[in-house]
């Protein structure tokens, strides 16, 4: 998702509840939960809606851990839309295989 699908019209949401999978490691979790990354969704998510799924990048870190994590948007309160004002909360879902470690920096790490 991206700014794009913001529509001028729609409220903004007072907060949205988004998961990611249990398999996300600890370094995973600590940049999606980070201030900056919540800022950084509250600028790009846009219009939301229960069952949404987006794959967002959450950098590979100096080590290597992850490429694209697939969020999920679980609950939307208020309106439609994120912004900077809305509240994002997290939930973890069931894992999902996520690639990670020093594999995604490497040639034998993940192609897709």
């Amino acid at each position: 998702m991206n700014a794009q699908n913001q529509h001028p019209t729609a409220d903004a949401a007072t907060a949205v509840v988004i998961s990611y999978p249990a398999d996300l490691s600890t370094w995973g979790r600590d940049i999606v939960e980070g201030r900056p990354y919540r800022a950084y969704l509250q600028k790009t998510l846009g219009a939301v809606e229960v069952g949404q799924v987006t794959e967002e990048f959450t950098g590979v870190g100096c080590c290597g851990d992850t490429l694209d994590v697939p969020l999920a948007i679980e609950a939307v309160e208020g309106g439609d839309r994120v912004d900077e004002s809305t509240e994002i909360e997290y939930t973890v879902r069931d894992t999902c295989e996520v690639e990670g470690g020093w594999r995604v920096q490497s040639a034998g790490g993940p192609t897709e």
